[in-house]
């Protein structure tokens, strides 16, 4: 369930896809069927292919989150549905997002979180029969890719048999997503946690933080590295304009000496992103990053920083007068022209999709629809 996967589900249940068509094979006989299918719903002269704007709504943009969540979907997830909300007009928001996980079970035992493969959730019914398991939780009324509403869809189709690759909510694999969204001193504008199983909820203790990329791989593996299992390891310099381009660096490896005694998992802070298929307790996204003068720009190693998974916060335990001293640790930003100097400043934070703002519908509202 890396972040292409991830991102077809999405695709199929705002109904950019036919239905079904995220899972099959590349070779299968269903895929040459779901191309078939495509052709017969592009070429219906009574059907005509609906606008994007009739496909992306507030209720489409929630059932496609809520089925990332019960799938165990990539952090990236966040970002791609907030520009596409952008482009039509909208804005999903911290908020919606976090209500939307909390309220949200995990039914998928798939890769990297779970126990089998994306064919074994394609043999439990695939995205339609999560649709179906989730059928109280969405909008089925929403549009599907063959022109008909989910509930059309779901309606024609038998429930799938029983199948170890997918729960039901009665009997979910967690209650609520991993995907915790997080906000506080250290990321006014919000961050996303992905909690692995079993990490605590609440973490308290020092950080080291590296400067970029160059600085990560000259010292994660240096035996003198003061680090602990309970160290927060912190990677900034890596966000949308820092980078540029915000790259899947945020799930930092393990110190080298840690991985020697055993260790496998650390809490890990970044303004980067990381790949749908690195699992961790890692915290991505931080807004603002600090390559524009975020929190985390100010932020020094032995500084202590405290998570609280279930409460939604992130903050530094530095005395505000003293953090408010600091001087931000900052990349030079030197583009004076052509893309580049675009790309600086024009392009939007993670809680806004990342997105050129040029490129978004005038005039954000954040109605319900």
């Amino acid at each position: 369930m890396g972040t292409a996967t991830t991102m077809a589900a999405i695709a199929e249940v705002l109904g950019f896809a036919p239905p079904g068509s995220t899972l099959p094979a590349a070779a299968s006989s269903a895929r040459r069927e779901i191309a078939r299918l495509t052709g017969a719903v592009l070429t219906a002269a009574d059907n005509p292919w609906p606008r994007p704007s009739e496909l992306v709504t507030m209720a489409s943009l929630e059932n496609a989150f809520r089925v990332i969540t019960a799938l165990g979907g990539s952090t990236n997830a966040l970002i791609h549905l907030e520009a596409i909300a952008g482009r039509a007009g909208l804005r999903i928001g911290i908020e919606r997002f976090e209500q939307w996980s909390r309220t949200t079970p995990v039914l998928a035992d798939v890769r990297p979180a779970g126990s089998f493969l994306l064919d074994d959730l394609d043999a439990a019914g695939g995205i339609p029969e999560v649709m179906r398991r989730l059928s109280d939780r969405i909008d089925t009324d929403a549009l599907a890719g063959d022109g008909r509403r989910w509930s059309e869809v779901l309606a024609e189709r038998a429930p799938a048999a029983a199948h170890p690759a997918l729960r039901d909510t009665q009997n979910p694999i967690a209650e609520r997503g991993a995907l915790r969204m997080t906000r506080g001193s250290l990321a006014p504008g919000g961050c996303v946690m992905k909690l692995a199983a079993g990490a605590p909820a609440v973490r308290r203790a020092p950080v080291v933080v590296f400067d970029g990329l160059d600085d990560l791989y000259a010292r994660i593996d240096d035996p003198d590295l003061d680090v602990t299992p309970e160290t927060i390891l912190v990677l900034r310099g890596l966000g949308v304009i820092g980078a540029p381009g915000m790259p899947e660096v945020g799930h930092l490896p393990i110190p080298r000496k840690l991985m020697e005694q055993g260790v496998e998992d650390m809490t890990r802070i970044s303004d980067a992103r990381m790949s749908g298929t690195s699992t961790g307790s890692v915290i991505l996204h931080v807004t603002p990053e600090s390559a524009v003068g975020g929190p985390l720009a100010k932020l020094r190693t032995g500084d202590i920083v405290e998570i609280d998974a279930g409460a939604g916060t992130i903050d530094h335990c530095v005395p505000a007068a003293e953090f408010a001293a600091r001087e931000p640790v900052m990349q030079p930003m030197t583009a004076e022209r052509g893309y580049a100097r675009l790309h600086r400043e024009h392009v939007l934070q993670p809680d806004a999709g990342c997105d050129f703002d040029f490129l978004t519908a005038a005039g954000l509202n954040t109605d319900s629809r």
